[in-house]
């Protein structure tokens, strides 16, 4: 396997720098220190934020094409880097090596997708005059960068959730500032060593590894015209709440259900659920958390899921059979222990799993949850997922709505009158039908409603929030 480092630079306007090697980054299975970068001070960032500033104008003038070669030069290294950047993954988030070398092959897809997009930020002729006092007006708009962005990226896809804020700030001419998960910043820094071998006016990027208490200058300086942050809801909200007059998009947590219908094709909904639930130690927003079985077929698929769950090799997330490894620290380990632990002792069943061995928990699935219960209310962001049975098509639909949260469902059905009932029904971001909710394809609309966001990602939409509407009105004489 490839190697790492013993210390990263952060990226302040452009270039390496090495203030210090204050941030410690932990191999996320064995506990131990990987590596270390530099921590950004807030005198870093507020130079950074002042580059930034001065960036805007020569981002703005890039042609498109200029956009799109730093792109493709992107797509092509990240190609070079992929063992890598696989193994940065790795070890900085303990994501089992098939996963994240997954992560290393969406992250090439989002700048591939973003060069595309790079070259059709498109505006329109509109035709003005739609009464007499208007005739002879023509109206044409487009899209131009909102100017200065700031990025706040969460531990769970460091590369491909940096690469959605990132990727489409280039295709748009937008320059950032991003701040990386301090657990697992090395995607980003790698992001950034790539982008330091391209033209990119300078001030153009700035990727600062820093502490949460940082995150206060990221969000609440009137120069950056755009907050984009994925992370938990608590401090998305608090965030948006201090940003002041800039545009806010939040990609939040979610608790996703999946509704497996009479209908359904049992084995192929089990392979998928089994994944959606416990995929990275189910440490993703969109994991699959509660599974709603129609009760005619609630016993059959409850037995094979729980066997086949008990199948799943639990390890060293640099062993290729491994499929569970570590959560992201003991702490978060211990806090959804403690989560399963209530839901037994208010009335739930333990169908398998559950069982603590430092930030290596077992892939648990419960029976029969409280609706008060946190495993069930609340984002387990772990490896438990919880079954009941429904009646009724409505009723299941219901249930998928008694949430807080509203990001994505999944449906197994076949029958299309269903899906489109559930698609106007469900208060979510986006149904996938005949697989998890934990589906996305880094081209589509992504993102959630209630109080699991606000706005989309996916490049070309995320480009529409990186940009604005400018109009040009023609009177003909």
């Amino acid at each position: 396997m490839p190697t790492l480092k013993d210390t990263y630079p952060l990226y302040l306007n452009n270039k390496p720098v090495q203030p210090n090697t204050d941030l410690e980054v932990t191999d996320k299975f064995i506990g131990e220190v990987a590596f270390r970068t530099a921590l950004a001070t807030p005198e870093v960032i507020e130079e950074a934020i002042a580059g930034a500033v001065r960036a805007a104008e020569p981002m703005a003038r890039l042609a498109s094409y200029e956009r799109q070669a730093v792109l493709d030069h992107c797509v092509a290294r990240f190609r070079e880097r992929f063992d890598e950047l696989a193994y940065a993954l790795c070890v900085e988030a303990g994501k089992p090596i098939r996963d994240a070398e997954g992560e290393a092959t969406r992250l090439i897809d989002t700048f591939r997708i973003a060069s595309e997009e790079a070259t059709r930020i498109y505006g329109e002729v509109q035709p003005l005059d739609i009464s007499a006092r208007a005739k002879g007006y023509l109206g044409i708009w487009k899209r131009v960068p909102i100017g200065p962005c700031s990025f706040i990226s969460p531990f769970n896809f460091p590369l491909n959730l940096a690469a959605h804020k990132i990727a489409p700030a280039i295709a748009a001419g937008c320059p950032f500032v991003m701040k990386p998960a301090s657990l697992t910043p090395l995607g980003a820094i790698i992001i950034g060593d790539v982008l330091s071998e391209t033209d990119l006016p300078e001030g153009a990027f700035s990727i600062l590894p820093a502490h949460r208490e940082g995150a206060d200058l990221f969000t609440t300086d009137e120069r950056l015209k755009l907050l984009s942050f994925t992370g938990s809801p608590a401090v998305g909200w608090a965030l948006k709440a201090r940003a002041g007059k800039k545009k806010v998009v939040l990609e939040l947590g979610g608790n996703a259900a999946v509704v497996v219908d009479a209908d359904a094709d049992l084995d192929h909904a089990l392979e998928r659920i089994v994944f959606g639930a416990f995929y990275q130690s189910g440490q993703s927003c969109i994991g699959v958390q509660r599974i709603l079985i129609h009760e005619s077929v609630y016993d059959r698929f409850k037995a094979m899921l729980v066997e086949k769950t008990r199948t799943l090799i639990a390890g060293d997330p640099k062993a290729r059979d491994t499929f569970i490894g570590p959560m992201i620290s003991e702490k978060e380990a211990q806090r959804l222990k403690a989560w399963i632990d209530e839901a037994v002792a208010a009335g739930a069943t333990l169908l398998c799993g559950g069982a603590l061995d430092g930030a290596m928990l077992e892939a648990t699935l419960l029976e029969g949850v409280s609706k008060t219960c946190a495993a069930n209310k609340e984002e387990a962001f772990g490896p438990l997922a919880s079954l009941s049975a429904f009646s009724s098509w409505g009723e299941a639909l219901a249930e998928v709505n008694a949430s807080r949260f509203g990001l994505q469902a999944g449906l197994f059905t076949r029958d299309l009158h269903k899906v489109l009932e559930a698609w106007d029904a469900l208060e979510v971001g986006g149904v996938v039908v005949n697989d998890v909710p934990s589906y996305r394809v880094d081209n589509m609309p992504y993102g959630g409603v209630k109080d699991s966001g606000l706005g989309r990602e996916g490049v070309r939409f995320a480009i529409e929030d990186m940009t604005e509407i400018r109009n040009l009105v023609i009177r003909r004489l």
